[in-house]
């Protein structure tokens, strides 16, 4: 796929792209507004020291705060994002093929088993969010009581007497802020860019953070220069490698019947199959990067406990999957191991859900060797495995960018810079995120392009 600024010209001539595009940016803008709204009872004393304190040590709240777009270490309303809703639909994509009623209901009337699946994630993002919003809050606090601060960031909880009613408050702002996040999306979908709303929250989250990183980038003045070069270096290898990978294809052949026109008929027409090498996306990561985070939530409910053993053994389940720096080699294999497995079994979810054999017989066609149906549906998902096997081991290697890059600068005695592992994060993990939603908006303003007539287009395949 090749690329032309030619269309440009035409995103101003044509009034409907145009307003499109200022509704996006206006939305984003008031989003990113919002995002800097700090929860109600936080003490900005206590968190600006814990923040100094914990800056540049690779700990997992720089993931939380990347995918946030610093929503997170600024403690806002928005701290959450869009991530539970994100999370909601994961769960039901996963309980739709285990449960026969619902894959019945979605078979049966595709367009109402959207609505019913959109409706339901509403539903289920508002108790994902008020528990996002409770182990957040339990995490900075043990994490500040443990550190050098020892004090609360925001004291919670919700059975105290004299802490229930701002405990509430804050538990209730907080998820009204995640479903505010999530309508801000909607907004974009439905009047700005379609169907790239909840992408493009998360796209400006972590643009947003670039120039903070960048800056903190430059502050050494001993290695600023050689940071920066081994950062673009770094960017430019990273955009490439996911370019190459997220376009990967394997073109499996399909003969088409042929058809009949008038007394005679035509020869069979062959077509393929595009099969996609990273079927699931982004998904993996952030799942799997939930799924290390519910060890450290748990554990931070009993860091307090009144039990010196008690409280000594979680707190170190807490910095074990809360501490992600080059020396903690053991969280960051657990990480490539899941990324891999989530890869594996979402995209096996996902394919099974396509039904290729089943679709392909209806229509006549078939793959050349291959019986129709079921033994169509598997040689397909044979091939799909082999070729996600590249997708998930890219994926996985994106996830541990942080520790790789850690274990190479200090292997040329960067050690001052090492420090600066989280800025790479935005180069693996985030820039992941960017090149896709990128990708899919140019997709997009290249179809309203040429819905419109302008057959000049942004893309030139």
């Amino acid at each position: 796929m090749k690329t032309t600024f030619s269309g440009w010209r035409y995103l101003w001539k044509s009034e409907d792209i145009r307003s499109k595009l200022i509704i996006t940016f206006i939305i984003l803008v008031i989003y990113r507004l919002a995002a800097n709204v700090p929860a109600p009872g936080v003490d900005h004393d206590i968190l600006a020291a814990f923040r100094n304190s914990t800056t540049g040590q690779g700990n997992f709240l720089d993931f939380l705060n990347l995918l946030s777009g610093g929503t997170v270490t600024n403690f806002s309303l928005l701290s959450m994002g869009v991530y539970p809703y994100i999370t909601a639909q994961i769960i039901l994509q996963l309980l739709i093929p285990i449960i026969p009623s619902l894959q019945k209901r979605i078979q049966e009337d595709p367009r109402e088993g959207r609505r019913w699946q959109e409706k339901w994630t509403y539903y289920l993002a508002v108790p994902m969010a008020a528990l996002s919003a409770i182990g957040q809050i339990n995490i900075f606090n043990s994490l500040s009581l443990s550190s050098s601060i020892q004090q609360a960031i925001l004291p919670f909880s919700l059975t105290d007497p004299d802490l229930a009613l701002s405990s509430w408050t804050v538990l209730v702002a907080m998820t009204a802020g995640t479903m505010f996040a999530i309508w801000m999306g909607e907004l974009i979908s439905e009047y700005g860019i379609r169907g790239q709303g909840l992408s493009l929250i998360i796209f400006a989250g972590i643009v947003s953070q670039m120039p903070s990183n960048l800056a903190a980038l430059l502050a050494d003045e001993e290695t600023r220069w050689i940071m920066l070069g081994f950062t673009l270096l770094i960017i430019v290898l990273t955009v490439l490698a996911i370019v190459y990978v997220q376009q990967g294809r394997r073109n499996v052949p399909v003969l088409y019947p042929g058809r009949r026109v008038g007394n005679r008929m035509s020869m069979p027409v062959k077509g393929t199959l595009p099969l996609m090498v990273n079927l699931s996306g982004m998904i993996p990561l952030i799942f799997a990067s939930a799924i290390l985070q519910f060890p450290a939530i748990v554990a931070s409910y009993f860091t307090q406990n009144e039990n010196p053993g008690v409280a000594s053994f979680f707190l170190g389940i807490q910095n074990f999957f809360g501490a992600t720096g080059t020396s903690n080699w053991g969280y960051w294999l657990i990480y490539f191991g899941m990324v891999v497995v989530f890869t594996f079994f979402y995209t096996a979810v996902l394919f099974d859900q396509q039904n290729y054999g089943e679709n392909l017989k209806k229509v006549g066609a078939n793959v050349p060797g291959v019986h129709t149906g079921e033994a169509t549906q598997k040689y397909l998902s044979t091939v799909q495995r082999r070729i996600t096997l590249v997708g998930a081991v890219f994926l996985g290697l994106v996830a541990i960018m942080p520790f790789l890059l850690g274990l190479l600068l200090g292997a040329f005695n960067l050690s001052a810079a090492s420090s600066q592992t989280g800025i790479f994060l935005v180069s693996s993990s985030g820039l992941l995120i960017v090149v896709g939603v990128v990708r899919d908006t140019f997709q997009n303003i290249d179809a309203e392009l040429k819905l419109h007539g302008y057959q000049d287009s942004l893309l030139v395949r």
